[in-house]
């Protein structure tokens, strides 16, 4: 009786850090997933996780009980926004098509976050997450998560990295994800601004010619003609984000971790 009462505090917090991924994790996040779900699989993990990690000293449930839940809630919110934060990235690569396609001025409900984004950047998120299946990626990161506890265990209240380093490895994640959305972006905006050049030299030797009635029509031909041409490299460059996905969580729990 004694041994259950040692590892519940372990098994509390373990829970909470779990809860807390799943509540901004990419595909674990989405609204579709019922929260039972969510709450069933990190209480499973959690069970899972406590009986194999070793136990240390025993956590008693004191003032510093709070701030533990605290660290391991931050804790689990940092794993999942920066897996999150990778994954979005091609909704900032859509929302660069959609400006130079002219569906800038129409968006669509997002189902998980509720909130508007671009039509081609959801389209395209929507292709990601269904990669990420397809590859087992939310294998991986439960993975992930999973390695932080060891890593980074529990009991453990002290975070051995100061707050400039953790904002600072934030920041130079968020440039390079902007980075790969340009690159995403890249041939379909180049092409369309190849199109918006023929465009204004043909308004200028054919006056008489009403441009905007010609020219939306022919960008959004071309952008879509062109967003299936660069589906193989868009793939491809998914298989790299997924890949920054998971470098990017074990970067964060190394630096959480001290190691």
């Amino acid at each position: 009786m004694n041994e259950v009462f040692d590892i519940l505090p372990y098994f509390l917090l373990m829970l909470v850090r779990l809860t807390s991924f799943f509540l901004l994790a990419p595909v674990f996040s989405m609204r579709g997933v019922p929260t039972q779900f969510k709450v069933g699989i990190a209480a499973f993990l959690a069970f899972v996780a406590v009986s194999t990690l070793p136990i240390g000293e025993t956590i008693l449930l004191d003032s510093s009980y709070i701030l533990l839940i605290i660290k391991e809630l931050a804790t689990g919110l940092a794993l999942g926004f920066t897996a999150a934060l990778v994954l979005y990235t091609v909704q900032i690569a859509g929302a660069f098509i959609d400006f130079q396609m002219g569906f800038s001025m129409a968006n669509v409900l997002d189902p998980q976050t509720g909130a508007q984004v671009p039509i081609i950047g959801h389209f395209k998120y929507m292709m990601a997450l269904l990669f990420l299946l397809t590859v087992n990626g939310h294998h991986l990161m439960l993975d992930g998560v999973m390695q932080s506890l060891r890593v980074f265990p529990v009991e453990r209240l002290a975070i051995s990295v100061e707050a400039g380093d953790i904002a600072q490895f934030m920041t130079s994640l968020f440039v390079e994800m902007f980075m790969i959305a340009l690159q995403i972006a890249l041939p379909i905006v180049g092409a369309l601004f190849l199109v918006d050049i023929a465009l204004g030299i043909l308004a200028k030797t054919v006056p008489q010619l009403n441009i905007f009635a010609v020219g939306l029509p022919l960008k959004i031909f071309v952008g879509f003609i062109m967003l299936f041409l660069t589906m193989p490299v868009f793939f491809y460059i998914l298989q790299i984000l997924f890949e920054k996905l998971l470098v990017s969580m074990a970067q964060l729990i190394s630096l959480l971790g001290g190691t």
